[in-house]
């Protein structure tokens, strides 16, 4: 009976707690009569909040069926609006359709006339963005451009004034292309990058020069610089002469192209930058080509002296100890009383003794000439070795990932040849001039024999 009075207290205390969540918690029945009272006063407060509940939802109700027809009555509206702007565009457009014909029957030939208009006004404006002559008159391209939107977009025809501008900005391109002008305009420096007011001088639709070197005009901003490398001296020559001597007729590299054959002389290497190519093979090459240069240039001077000691000597016949024919002499007045047999022996000693200082050298000159050829042949080798090393990473889609090696291969090869062929030339001469020492050696000392011989008689 106990667990049967427990079980029902505490399914009313739960149905409290559900029916009536607004109230606090409810305190603990310990009756019967209590639990009773209790659960009267909950249903009597949820039957006040359905009501309130009730009374508010046909209060929202009543609202929302007002803007549910403020909405359709809204939206009839918006339709009868769409319809009579609907009626309003087929109108426009049929109007519109009538106004075009109109205008291209009355236009007539203008129509034409307007088109390409249009047409050299765009083909303008491309070419002053490119011309050098912007930079003396900047600011033509935005005429043509303006121009161009009036009459593409807008589809406004142009004015008489903006007619004749187009054909004086055409004319005035063509006239400026034959003219050498000189301007004053702000100059970026390549080496520090600062803008200077300077001299430049334009030579027509061609190039342009200011401080003796060739300036660029830069598009995207409209301004000049210098090229960041200039071209070979004989052409920078040129543009001091066309700087300098006003009024005068001087020679002139001219850049037909507007700047493609510029640049690309720009970009071509110069001296040290091809022996650069050459890598450490190059360096060698040249490193000998300078040994055997010296040796040459020494055994040159050399020869020349000893030559000139020996012409002299011909002339006296006194002997001097200072050249080998005087040396040679005096092996004649050191044996006085030798037969010819000996003094021939003795006369080709000293003849023996001579010759290697005669032809010091001339040995080694002769080697590099053989071994410079050779480490060319070597570069070469190096140089195909490291292309076909880049093709084989990278494959043949890029040329310029090939043109390392290959210039390595052409520059030794080329090296090694400049350097052969001056020193064989070289030591060719220089053999030949020791020769002829020698010779004059050998015929003096026949010619003492064949004395001493006749005075043996």
């Amino acid at each position: 009976m106990k667990k049967f009075v427990k079980h029902i207290l505490a399914t009313a205390a739960l149905s409290a707690t559900l029916s009536a969540p607004v109230m606090a918690e409810a305190e603990t029945a310990v009756n019967l009569d209590e639990l009773l009272t209790k659960l009267e006063q909950g249903q009597l407060f949820q039957n006040q909040q359905n009501k309130q509940r009730e009374s508010e939802f046909l209060a929202k109700k009543e609202q929302q069926v007002q803007m549910l027809n403020d909405a359709q009555a809204r939206r009839n509206q918006l339709v009868k609006r769409s319809e009579e702007l609907e009626t309003t565009f087929e109108q426009n457009e049929i109007h519109l359709a009538d106004i075009t014909n109109t205008l291209s029957n009355r236009m007539g030939s203008l129509k034409e006339l307007f088109g390409v208009l249009q047409q050299v006004s765009g083909d303008m404006k491309g070419k002053f963005q490119n011309s050098i002559i912007s930079a003396q008159y900047p600011g033509r391209d935005v005429f043509l451009d303006e121009l161009a939107q009036k009459m593409g977009k807008s589809s406004k025809l142009a004015s008489v004034e903006e007619i004749e501008r187009v054909w004086f900005e055409l004319q005035r391109e063509m006239t400026e292309s034959g003219k050498i002008v000189r301007f004053n305009a702000p100059v970026v420096s390549a080496e520090t990058g600062t803008k200077t007011e300077q001299e430049v001088v334009r030579v027509g639709a061609f190039n342009l020069v200011s401080n003796g070197k060739f300036v660029e005009y830069v598009q995207q901003t409209g301004s000049l610089a210098e090229l960041s490398r200039q071209p070979t001296d004989r052409y920078l020559a040129t543009a001091s002469a066309v700087q300098d001597k006003k009024g005068e007729l001087v020679e002139f590299a001219v850049d037909p192209t507007g700047g493609s054959i510029l640049g690309l002389l720009v970009q071509a290497p110069n001296l040290q930058e091809r022996v650069e190519q050459g890598g450490t093979v190059g360096y060698v090459i040249l490193g000998v080509g300078l040994i055997g240069l010296l040796l040459a240039l020494e055994r040159f001077i050399s020869l020349t002296i000893v030559g000139g000691k020996i012409k002299r000597q011909l002339k006296q016949p006194t002997p001097q100890a200072n050249n080998p024919l005087g040396r040679v002499m005096q092996v004649k007045n050191d044996n006085p009383q030798a037969d010819s047999e000996t003094l021939e022996l003795k006369l080709s000693e000293a003849i023996l003794r001579e010759v290697p200082k005669l032809a010091r050298n001339l040995t080694f000159i002769k080697i590099i000439s053989v071994v410079a050829p050779l480490l060319g042949l070597l570069g070469t080798v190096t140089g195909m070795i490291n292309t076909f090393q880049a093709i084989t990473l990278f494959g043949t889609g890029d040329p310029k990932l090939m043109a390392g090696g290959i210039s390595q291969a052409l520059v030794t090869t080329v090296l090694g040849l400049v350097v052969a062929i001056p020193t064989l030339l070289l030591y060719t001469v220089l053999n030949s001039r020791s020769r002829g020492l020698i010779s004059i050696l050998q015929e003096q000392s026949a010619g003492i024999i064949a004395e001493r011989a006749e005075q043996g008689e």
